[in-house]
């Protein structure tokens, strides 16, 4: 079992020497091109999925719709993604030391969204990489940081806190 990476967390592909990814900017937003009707009720938000090359030579990578899963609360309810307002990287060369940055906008239950999931499985040169999780939530910076006095905390406070829970949950003698 690996340990699932934290919203902002850098991942790197052993098998793709320089290339690494992040989901980052998890944040309430409306949708550019307004509501979709199937999202009544439900509290719309935002992320960044990120794709770097730190190698020396260039790419093809791919990641849209069917390789994003985002998933809330503590049950890991499926969100309504709005593929009509999202941006995907789609058959994107992507060369060295360059980026290029998918925007996924989603919708789920204001009482869920402390607890995101984001799981992603991107394509490289034509090959599957293995899926990994990021993990995070909105509004638990802000929670932190107002619950503690000195008004230390945020986002190294929550990796933590995460890497806390998996160990526990692990049990004693299993590895990340």
């Amino acid at each position: 079992m690996y340990e699932p990476n934290v919203v902002g967390d850098w991942h790197e592909y052993d098998e793709h020497a320089g290339l690494r990814v992040r989901v980052h900017r998890l944040e309430p937003a409306e949708p550019p091109r307004g509501r979709d009707d199937a999202a009544e009720g439900l509290t719309y938000f935002r992320l960044r999925i990120t794709a770097e090359n730190r190698g020396s030579r260039p790419c093809g990578i791919h990641l849209e719709d069917g390789q994003i899963d985002v998933r809330t609360g503590p049950d890991g309810e499926a969100t309504f993604v709005d593929w009509r307002s999202s941006q995907f990287i789609e058959g994107y060369d992507l060369y060295p030391l360059r980026r290029a940055t998918a925007v996924v906008y989603a919708a789920a239950p204001e009482a869920s969204l402390a607890l995101v999931d984001v799981q992603i499985q991107l394509r490289v040169d034509d090959e599957w990489t293995d899926r990994r999780l990021w993990t995070g939530g909105i509004g638990v910076v802000e929670e932190t940081v107002g619950a503690n006095a000195a008004g230390c905390g945020g986002q190294g406070e929550l990796a933590h806190q995460v890497a806390d829970f998996l160990r526990d949950q692990a049990g004693p003698g299993t590895t990340g």
